[in-house]
């Protein structure tokens, strides 16, 4: 072989050896990327835009909505990642993931809603306000909503269900849910701005039906302008709904200002009668009218909507259940045979109703009246080998971790008995936890047990 020739061959191998070195380094820096790279959940994001919401809506308007969640934990696990209103969201069926969640709220995570929710409530809601602004208002809801042991306000709670009851004819046909909900209605009416049931209430309720539909809506822009839609509808009735409590919010304030050089000094030793009081004297009035609207309005939502729900599906539960409703009869009698009839319940008579407390527990876990709660990262957050960024939605579904035969045995069947002996107490979340623990999860136990007791008593 000549020269030339052993100079070209040289020059082959040197090619061949500089691509297979390029190459190597290409996929080596390929892989350092990969390895950078944040993790996200497995999953799917579904359409463009639009995501996994209309899936995710309509599973939950079936009877059986569970398929949507049993789906994606089969194929994803636990922890996933989906796109439902409007973004990306990491969904959690993961209890220990739930429970580090509702642990760091305001610091690793914040409270962050759809912004169909966020719009009908308000900015300066219970539910979307945060740091000090949500200390304060949940220190104010504990302070009058957080203590049912009042024996005033036990046997207001007794009046309402007892005089709901009397409306209802032996022989007529009763939507135990829109009766259910006129007594929680009410009741929360009267704790917030002390008004009595009649037609200012009911007028009043109405329209919170629309506005509560529109929560897990899809808010179309403009949807002011198209009242036909389901949100649409929902802000119209926001809007009366507010104008109703500001109304009632600077009559107070009138009132107050007239009032105050008379009643300064008594003010101070005697109970406030309602939560407008309470926010008109706290912090020495600080409280500006919208924020008291705010305020009004979700406590409403939240003390209309989910104890009624409670209350009747509880009825149903016992319904298909005829061993567990003959023991909660049976307590029930002994308990008025030791008060006598025609008594009016006492906090003690409440803490003796041992089983009643099964029975919600267990409605409570089943029926998953709150879902889950939604969060926002305030940071990276590292789970099972997964990186949640910071700024990335997650939902915590305490509905899936319910729901969980790995959790509690025979999950979907209704068994109060389970609860004597406390299994799955540690994963059972029906009101949250962390510093959003629902403030008045005592009260609605409350009104459950009286609504049973006077159920079981006078109704087969």
């Amino acid at each position: 072989m000549d020269a030339g020739a052993l100079q070209l061959a040289a020059a082959a191998v040197a090619i061949v050896v500089a691509a297979l070195v390029c190459r190597w380094f290409l996929v080596a820096c390929a892989v350092g990327v990969r390895k950078q790279r944040p993790r996200l959940p497995p999953g799917s994001t579904g359409l463009p835009l639009i995501g996994e919401t209309l899936r995710l809506i309509s599973a939950y308007k079936t009877p059986d909505p569970e398929p949507f969640i049993d789906e994606r934990v089969a194929r994803h696990g636990g922890v996933f990642t989906t796109h439902i209103f409007g973004e990306r969201t990491v969904f959690s069926a993961d209890p220990a993931f739930n429970r580090l969640l509702l642990a760091a709220e305001g610091r690793a995570v914040s409270c962050s809603y759809p912004s169909s929710i966020t719009t009908l409530l308000g900015a300066r809601s219970l539910l979307l306000t945060r740091g000090t602004a949500h200390k304060r208002l949940h220190s104010l809801t504990l302070t009058r909503l957080g203590r049912p042991a009042s024996q005033p306000l036990l046997a207001h709670i007794e009046r309402l269900v007892l005089a709901t009851m009397r409306q209802w004819e032996p022989t007529a046909t009763v939507r135990l849910l829109d009766e259910a909900k006129k007594i929680t209605f009410n009741l929360t009416v009267k704790q917030l701005v002390s008004i009595e049931p009649g037609p200012w209430t009911e007028s009043l309720r109405r329209e919170y039906v629309k506005l509560i539909d529109g929560f897990f809506s899809i808010p179309f822009p403009f949807a002011s302008f198209l009242p036909f839609t389901t949100y649409g509808q929902a802000l119209k009735s926001r809007k009366k709904v507010a104008g109703a409590l500001r109304e009632v919010i600077r009559k107070r304030m009138e009132e107050r200002g007239e009032e105050k050089g008379v009643k300064e000094e008594m003010d101070g030793k005697r109970e406030k009668k309602d939560m407008v009081e309470e926010l008109l004297e706290a912090e020495g009035g600080s409280f500006s009218e919208e924020e008291m609207v705010d305020f009004c309005l979700s406590l409403l939502v939240a003390g209309y909507e989910t104890t009624s729900v409670l209350m009747t599906v509880a009825v149903k539960f016992l319904t298909e259940t005829p061993a567990a409703l003959a023991q909660l009869k049976e307590e029930h009698e002994n308990m008025t045979k030791m008060k006598g009839e025609n008594q009016l319940l006492e906090w003690v008579d409440y803490k003796s109703m041992t089983f009643t407390q099964c029975v919600i527990n267990e409605t409570l876990r089943v029926a998953n009246i709150i879902g889950g709660v939604f969060r926002r990262a305030n940071t990276d957050i590292h789970f099972k080998g997964y990186t949640i960024p910071k700024g990335c939605k997650i939902f915590a579904s305490f509905r899936a971790v319910h729901l969980n035969n790995e959790h509690y045995e025979n999950a979907r069947t209704f068994d109060p008995w389970r609860w004597q002996n406390e299994v799955g107490a540690n994963l059972f979340t029906p009101f949250g936890g962390g510093p959003r623990l629902c403030p008045g999860y005592e009260l609605a136990r409350v009104v459950i047990s009286v609504f049973l007791h006077h159920l079981v008593m006078r109704f087969r």
